[in-house]
């Protein structure tokens, strides 16, 4: 059967294949445009278990509040190279997953990759064709979601590399979104004191001794327990969002910040693209000669 220009053209369309590509799979189809389709998706989703096992260290993070505020959902969707995290399908799969979760109720990574889309195509199905149409290992690394009934949900994206997602105990989209920029900035590790474990706090009074072993020599042992109090609460107001000075007035710390406006917060989280990743030095010499010599 002659395979013509138009049938290339519906196939690419369809698929997002190459010309050439698509010419040859309606040829093994003997023209027949959904067996074509078939066996090409057949071909993509073998292609995308193949890449699985490379590190996806690049990506951005996509964030969604509800129109209501009640609800706030925030996504690190990883691919591997800057190349792709900036270009359209990768941008629009990452928006249709926050979206998508915002309307869902997923608890796990199982009810994830089941998650249909707006397409009405499951997460994991879409993210193997997409693999198989870009040719780089693409993951949703992981997600969180908050639901409140009395409070508000904020969320702030420096560019499209950190995202903070942060619920007060009263509704207020202005100050929350001074909080979430505070947290992408100054990453702090819990809300208040009370949440820092008694294992970090030996560790650093430990650290603390180690380092003023000289100028603790001979002091009397409440002289040193205000010192190592001192340092402790020094610790605590870099590392604790309630302790840490506000980034836009330092003057006041956020704990204060959130009184004066009769507030408090709750809960957040802040997701930064690569953060735990071992990156994959790449030695594109090397990586050309092996080709070279098959």
């Amino acid at each position: 059967m002659s395979i013509s220009a138009a049938m290339v053209k519906e196939l690419r369309e369809r698929t997002g294949s190459g010309m050439m590509e698509c010419k040859k799979a309606l040829v093994e189809a003997n023209g027949d445009m959904e067996l074509a389709v078939e066996n090409m998706r057949k071909a993509g989703l073998a292609k995308a278990d193949k890449k699985s096992g490379r590190i996806a260290a690049e990506g951005i993070i996509g964030v969604k509040v509800s129109e209501d505020g009640k609800t706030v959902v925030m996504a690190d969707v990883n691919c591997e190279t800057d190349f792709v995290a900036k270009g359209e399908d990768f941008i629009g799969f990452t928006s249709d997953v926050v979206n998508s979760l915002l309307n869902s109720n997923v608890n796990s990574d199982e009810d994830l990759q089941a998650m249909l889309l707006s397409t009405g195509v499951s997460l994991d199905e879409t993210r193997r064709a997409l693999i198989a149409k870009i040719g780089e290992n693409i993951t949703v690394r992981r997600f969180v979601k908050y639901t409140t009934t009395d409070g508000g949900q904020a969320a702030y994206l420096h560019g499209s590399k950190i995202g903070v997602i942060v619920e007060l105990a009263k509704a207020d989209a202005e100050l929350g979104k001074d909080i979430a920029m505070h947290i992408a900035a100054s990453k702090p590790i819990c809300i208040s004191a009370d949440q820092v474990a008694q294992e970090t706090l030996e560790k650093e009074k430990e650290i603390f001794l180690a380092q003023q072993e000289e100028k603790i020599k001979g002091k009397p042992a409440d002289i040193v327990e205000k010192m190592v109090s001192g340092r402790i609460n020094k610790f605590l107001s870099e590392i604790t969002l309630q302790g840490q000075a506000f980034i836009k007035d330092d003057s006041k710390s956020v704990g204060q910040l959130l009184k004066e406006k009769g507030n408090s917060a709750v809960r957040f989280a802040r997701f930064e693209v690569g953060e735990g990743i071992e990156k994959k030095e790449e030695d594109f010499a090397a990586e050309v000669m092996a080709q070279v010599r098959g």
